[in-house]
């Protein structure tokens, strides 16, 4: 699920494709903000000359979603690998864009502030990076690794590195940097102009399956948790046999960890700031354990 920066619009895919849009109506103008309801904004169209025989979810269903600031487009990556894009703005709500990667299955998504730039992150670690403008990619970016040796984890072949799924890609507020991350327990950074990867955020002990920006983007938050069902990881590697749900907060400036917070030995799904408010910035994360925590700042609290 997915929702614009303004809390307007939100997208919602079910395990069968399908995707739904959300539209909050307020029931006055002029009463407090939040005052309203969510209707039905009906489904988007299938991929530009996808098969439409499944309502709304066209060639390859939808895994991931993500929202453009205000809402108008809608970006998608699915099973077959394509990243699609949608106007929610025009009658119909038309697929604008369709991409092409290599066919691995598109497990992350995100939209630029603008909506711009297209960002996604597949099975295979590879991370694209689309240009909505032109409807072209701009670049291919070396996926994220893990490197031998590790602080955690120990190999017999110290040398190589092992790429790995990529579970969440996220642009930062002024769409300069871009983060993505996922079962290679790192962070990588790359400068959306040029491509190259500026910083790798390291000291995860387990897949991270949830990255997100401060308002600001002076800081990272992540949540991840450890897996041991990946059993090509296990024939290489001396894994610990717990689980380990942790949000870590990373001053992106320094690239350093700033906090670290314990919240259960189940997954944590997904990590959130919050909308900032005066001077207080807090942010919430949510997992298996069935609970939503709120947090403060950096420094948690």
């Amino acid at each position: 699920m997915a929702a614009s920066k303004d809390g307007n619009v939100a997208a919602s895919v079910g395990f069968g494709g399908e995707t739904k849009i959300w539209r909050f109506r307020k029931v006055d103008e002029n009463a407090a903000v939040g005052t309203g309801a969510w209707e039905d904004g009906g489904k988007v169209a299938a991929g530009m000359g996808g098969d439409k025989s499944k309502d709304g979810a066209g060639v390859g269903e939808i895994w991931a979603v993500a929202l453009s600031a205000d809402g108008r487009h809608l970006a998608a990556s699915a099973y077959d690998g394509k990243v699609r894009v949608w106007d929610l703005g025009a009658e119909g709500m038309p697929c604008v864009r369709e991409y092409e990667t290599k066919g691995s299955f598109g497990m992350s998504v995100d939209i630029s502030s603008d909506g711009r730039l297209v960002a996604s992150g597949h099975e295979n670690g590879s991370v694209y990076m689309f240009n909505n403008d032109s409807g072209r990619m701009v670049h291919s970016l070396p996926g994220t690794v893990i490197l031998f040796p590790h602080p955690y984890y120990s190999s017999a072949n110290s040398t190589k590195g092992l790429i790995r799924a990529v579970r969440a890609v996220t642009f930062s507020p002024a769409t300069k940097l871009l983060a993505a991350a996922g079962d290679a327990r790192t962070i990588a950074l790359y400068d959306v102009a040029s491509g190259e990867q500026v910083a790798n955020l390291s000291g995860h002990a387990a897949w991270i399956m949830s990255v997100d920006w401060s308002s600001s983007g002076e800081y990272l938050l992540s949540g991840f948790v450890l897996c041991i069902a990946d059993t090509t990881l296990m024939s290489l590697l001396t894994l610990p046999r717990s689980f380990d749900g942790k949000a870590k907060v990373w001053a992106v400036e320094t690239h350093n960890c700033v906090a670290t917070h314990g919240e259960s030995d189940k997954t944590l799904w997904s990590v959130k700031w919050l909308p900032k408010m005066g001077r207080t910035e807090l942010f919430a994360v949510g997992g298996a354990n069935r609970s939503i925590s709120f947090y403060r700042e950096a420094s948690g609290g």
